[in-house]
């Protein structure tokens, strides 16, 4: 079974990112890959993937590790939260961008500890304002990148327990955003 967790883009939503061309010309609309100054291996395209159910973290406080089964992760795999806020909030508006939830320091560090590859969310970033960028920056130097704005995990089920993730970005060059659809497929 294939759930393609992609955002769908409308001409309405592309039309409204339009107005914010410098970061559309940057690669960062839809669903993306944080890539900073890195370049992404094609090795990343097809990894094995977990997903993490964190729609019971309050919206107060930051999602920890002790949100998640930690045993799960591996080194090389994607690393996916399932918050279900892109399928609550309107992707683009001022809530979306502003009040998202967000992925603690001390989650990001462990996430690129034990060797994560792509660490994928359903929201606008892993930090919210200035330290979003930075955040990106800190998972690219240690050869993990974040993609942004997933939809629709929630309809993966949750007893799945072998799930492969496919991601395909657009070769982009010297973009710090790379667009991508993403696809997991579970046996």
């Amino acid at each position: 079974m294939y759930y393609d967790v992609t955002l769908p883009l409308t001409r309405d939503m592309m039309a409204e990112a339009g107005k914010e061309q410098e970061i559309v010309l940057k690669g960062h609309m839809g669903t993306h890959f944080d890539v900073m100054d890195k370049e992404f291996p094609l090795s990343y395209c097809v990894l094995p993937a977990v997903l993490f159910d964190v729609t019971s973290v309050p919206a107060d406080r930051e999602i920890t590790a002790e949100d998640i089964d930690t045993s799960l992760l591996r080194k090389g795999c994607f690393a996916g939260f399932c918050s279900g806020f892109s399928e609550r909030v309107p992707y683009g508006s001022r809530a979306y961008h502003k009040e998202h939830p967000q992925l603690s320091y001390d989650l990001i560090d462990l996430l690129l500890d034990c060797g994560v590859s792509l660490i994928a969310v359903d929201f606008a970033g892993l930090r919210r304002g200035k330290e979003h960028t930075p955040a990106d920056q800190r998972c690219a130097d240690r050869g993990a990148f974040v993609i942004e704005n997933l939809y629709g995990m929630s309809r993966v089920p949750k007893d799945v327990t072998a799930l492969t993730a496919y991601t395909f970005p657009i070769r982009l060059i010297g973009s710090s955003g790379l667009p991508c659809r993403v696809v997991l497929g579970s046996d």
